[in-house]
Formats: structure tokens, C-alpha cells, sequence
């Protein structure tokens, strides 16, 4: 009998821990990412510029590039800066400093020119900070660019507590969501056929449980790290399934749909999706499931009805009916269900009734 077996795609290295940022140029040179110390580092305007200050002193090899935003404008420009730069783009690795709008701009340019990716976020807000996808503002709206997924990560507890609480808390909402991800997953499996990856479902749900048990805070570094380890653990989902099926499902279609209708008022991804899965999982009659999402989402901070993100019914109700239309070909409980706006619109009363219940 042969012996069957496969590759998982993962980070050759990952680093959680307090004060990690500090040990940067040594964790490069240890893994043998960058001995020479010839790295470009892309930063944001906000915390990545208040830290490079910090670092500039123990990463004398490396250059510095400013993105303006996610926008994919800004990282195709971030590409051809690090091409023409001070090396003519001669750099051993691509260091992304800041938060997920920069960690997938930088994503994107890296893959463009060719060189691997260390992603370094100064916040917890969604996966992306080890996923093989960039979310880029274009012309359209919003785009998912498929990019290799970093190839180190180094997440320092000390900068992450530093860093806004709405934006680590948003991070606990994109994880969450993982579990209303993998039913609808499962759900297509049974409707449609469609097949399953029982070890990414693994990965992403066994994240989403474990935040959604888990009785820390924000405060607490061992929350953190739970929470740093499972935005991981759902990024290597996504490698192993090729593809975001084990993280987005009906929760990232609302969202989704949410940043096109409503462009200026869109909230936070990981609200959004925290949001859609706990009304997504009402929608399939989970309701145990919906009381424990709305929970843990309450006791964070995040919102869970729309009203909290500052949409009214109508503008919920529009967002979900439209919702199937961002990710053609995809299969969840919005499509299996196809409701009328009507019909949605007397679910998400009943939804609300029972949050407030």
C-alpha cells in the first residue's frame, strides 16, 4: 500500500510573543530570510511611521516605503518603488509593517516582483495577516487578489495592546466567523456536492471555538495570543483549501456587500462579518449557535444588529439580498434560502427580537 501524504502550505516561521518586534533583523537572520540585512520594510502613515522610528537603529541595511492605503493602485505603486529603489529592488525579503490595510498592499506588491512576504501587523483586525489573499480598493469597489501567504510572521504582544481596542476586537469577529464559514461549506457539500477539505474545515472552525469559548479579554496577553494564533490558523486554512471557503461564507458575503452599496459607511470587516455570521447562523436555525456568536461579540464590544453599525433595516435588508451577488458561484444559506427582501426583512426582525430577548 503506498504511503499517501501531502504538503501544507504554511509560514516557514511564526512569532507571538512580547517584545518580538525588537528582535526583528534577528528572527530574519536566524531563519535565513535575510543575513544581510538588505530588507524593504512597508509601512503605514499611522503606526508602522510611529514604529519605524523605534526600529530604524537595529535595521541599518533596510529601506523604507510609505503606502497611502489599500488601494490597489497603492500596492502596484509599492511594487515599482521597491523595484527602482536605492537596490534596484536587490532585497532579500519584503517586511510588512501596520495594519491589513498595508500587511495586503505589501502582500500584492511582493508577489509582484517576486520576493517572499514577512508580514508583521500592529493590530489583530482579520486574517489577512497570514492569508493568500489581498483586499484591494480598485475602481469597482473592493477586489480579492490571490498572492502566496507570508512566508514569516512576527507579532509582538507588547505593540498589539498598544494598538486601538476597535481594531484587535475586530479580529475576534473575522474568526468567529470562521464557524459560520465551514457550515456553509458543509451545507454546499450536501445541496450541491460540493466538495469539502475536512482538514481546513479542522483548522478554521477549531480557531472560531476556541474564541468563541475563550474567557479573556482584550487586556489579557494570553487572550491575545490566543487570538494571534487562530487569525494563523486561518490563514493556513485557506492555504490548505486553496481558496477562503473555510473563512467566508454567507457572513463575508453581507459584509461584502455592505462595502459596495454603502462604500463610505462600511464598518470594520471583522464587525461586519461577526455581525453576518451570528445572522447568517439565526438563518440556518442555529440558534444555540446564533446565542453564543451574539454573546462573545457583545462582550467584546462588537455590534450585532445593524443598527449598531449605523445601517437601518432596510439598508441591512437590501445589503443581504444583495449579498449573493459578490461572490458568484458560491453557495450558502443565502443562496440555498433565497429569500425575498420581504422575507429578509422578517427574519432580521425576528433575529433582532431574539438578540434583545
Amino acid at each position: 500500500m503506498p504511503v499517501l501524504t501531502r504538503l501544507v502550505p504554511s509560514p516557514v516561521f511564526v512569532e507571538i510573543r512580547p517584545g518580538a518586534l525588537d528582535a526583528l533583523g534577528g528572527i530574519l537572520a536566524d531563519q535565513r530570510l535575510s543575513a544581510s540585512g538588505r530588507i524593504a520594510v512597508a509601512i503605514s502613515n499611522g503606526s508602522g511611521s510611529v514604529l519605524r522610528t523605534r526600529l530604524e537603529p537595529a535595521l541599518p541595511g533596510a529601506d523604507w516605503y510609505s503606502v497611502e492605503d489599500g488601494s490597489l493602485d497603492s500596492a502596484v505603486r509599492l511594487a515599482d518603488d521597491i523595484r527602482g529603489g536605492v537596490h534596484g529592488g536587490h532585497y532579500d525579503t519584503v517586511v510588512a509593517l501596520g495594519g491589513g490595510k498595508i500587511i495586503d498592499a505589501a502582500k500584492y506588491a511582493a508577489a509582484r516582483i517576486g520576493l517572499p512576504l514577512v508580514s508583521v501587523p500592529t493590530n489583530l483586525a482579520h486574517d489577512g495577516i497570514c492569508s493568500p489573499v489581498s483586499t484591494l480598493d480598485n475602481l469597482g469597489g473592493r477586489g480579492s487578489y490571490g498572492v502566496p501567504s507570508p512566508i514569516g510572521i512576527v507579532i509582538d504582544l507588547d505593540v498589539i495592546l498598544g494598538a486601538p481596542p476597535r481594531f484587535v476586537a475586530a479580529g475576534i469577529g473575522d474568526i468567529v466567523s470562521n464557524i459560520s464559514a465551514c457550515a456553509d461549506w458543509e451545507l454546499s457539500h450536501a445541496e450541491t456536492g460540493e466538495p469539502v477539505d475536512g482538514l481546513a474545515v479542522a483548522m478554521a472552525r477549531s480557531a472560531g471555538e476556541n474564541l468563541l469559548r475563550h474567557p479573556g479579554n482584550l487586556q489579557d496577553r494570553g487572550f491575545l495570543t490566543a487570538l494571534a494564533e487562530a487569525l494563523v490558523l486561518s490563514g493556513i486554512a485557506m492555504n490548505i483549501a486553496g481558496s477562503t471557503r473555510p473563512s467566508s461564507g454567507a457572513c463575508h458575503e453581507i459584509s461584502h456587500a455592505l462595502d459596495v452599496l454603502y462604500p463610505k459607511r462600511s464598518a470594520q470587516h471583522g464587525e461586519q462579518v461577526g455581525l453576518g455570521a451570528a445572522f447568517a447562523s439565526f438563518l440556518r436555525g442555529e440558534r444555540e449557535l446564533t446565542g453564543l456568536i451574539v454573546e462573545r461579540l457583545a462582550h467584546h464590544g462588537l455590534p450585532v444588529t445593524a443598527a449598531q453599525i449605523g445601517f437601518t433595516e432596510a439598508e441591512f435588508t437590501e445589503a443581504v439580498h444583495y449579498a449573493p451577488n459578490t461572490r458568484p458561484g458560491r453557495f450558502t444559506i443565502l443562496e440555498h434560502l433565497d429569500l425575498s427582501p420581504s422575507a429578509i426583512r422578517d427574519a432580521y426582525a425576528d433575529y433582532v427580537q431574539a438578540v434583545n430577548s
